[in-house]
């Protein structure tokens, strides 16, 4: 995995946990953490033994978003591929879940919009802080909140840089899961290991037609969809489902393992 300054990674079974880890500046994002995020992220990618993502902050927050002291050196990171925060361009091909608590503010928030999934405690608040600085949004702010939370709520948060709570968040949609206090790591570590469990080619080729569907007319969204179909079913772990199916494994709403 390598040796990390800023953050900590560490791996519980499937699923593989990084925590910005900068508590005395909010969990800010210099070109140092940007470059550790980047490393991270891809090794986790193409790791087979690891399914599921974590990300979250040390010290009660999960970041303030890019370390406006380091400013000079992030600005020349905004054509890099990755992002200047060093993730927000990627598309995995696994999926990420965000545990959040604390600010998750400008790009702390543009990060949490990178992943599939957001957990939230109650300490929670979010916000696009930058507007007052003349910090532009270039870690996918200005695409991915429109489509989590609706164009007129994303234009508010955008435009006026105002801070919501984490249950206007959840009201908004913005949170998928609202926690108390504490407790968001725990949840989004009960929600990586649940989806670990699932049958993994067909899981990820169903998030990847989502993402590429977006914004494509339906006629070529639903080719999409079926040409990841096709690839899911070649894999035979459908064919290994409806076995298991057969033999009673699963029914009623009950969750089974990919290994039965």
């Amino acid at each position: 995995m390598g040796n990390y300054r800023n953050i900590v990674v560490e791996e519980r079974g499937r699923v593989f946990i990084v925590i910005i880890n900068r508590p005395e500046r909010r969990n800010a994002i210099d070109a140092d953490t940007a470059e550790e995020l980047y490393r991270a992220w891809t090794y986790f990618d193409k790791n087979p033994d690891l399914y599921v993502g974590v990300i979250t902050g040390a010290g009660g927050n999960f970041s303030s978003g890019a370390d406006l002291y380091d400013i000079d050196r992030l600005v020349g990171r905004v054509t890099r591929p990755e992002g200047p925060l060093g993730i927000t361009r990627l598309r995995l091909t696994k999926p990420v879940i965000a545990a959040i608590s604390g600010y998750c503010v400008a790009g702390g928030l543009e990060i949490a919009l990178w992943a599939d999934i957001r957990v939230a405690d109650r300490t929670a608040k979010f916000g696009f802080l930058e507007r007052r600085f003349g910090v532009p949004l270039v870690d996918g702010g200005t695409q991915r909140l429109a489509r989590v939370v609706g164009l007129g709520r994303a234009l508010d948060l955008i435009l006026t840089g105002r801070l919501i709570s984490a249950e206007e968040a959840y009201q908004w949609g913005l949170v998928n899961y609202l926690v108390d206090e504490g407790k968001a790591l725990d949840k989004a570590v009960e929600i990586a290991e649940l989806i670990s469990s699932y049958p993994q080619e067909t899981l990820r080729n169903d998030r990847l037609a989502v993402y590429e569907g977006l914004g494509k007319p339906i006629g070529e969204g639903l080719m999409i969809e079926m040409n990841y179909g096709l690839k899911s079913i070649k894999t035979g772990e459908l064919y290994e489902g409806a076995r298991r199916f057969k033999e009673g494994m699963g029914r009623h709403g009950d969750v089974i393992s990919a290994r039965g």
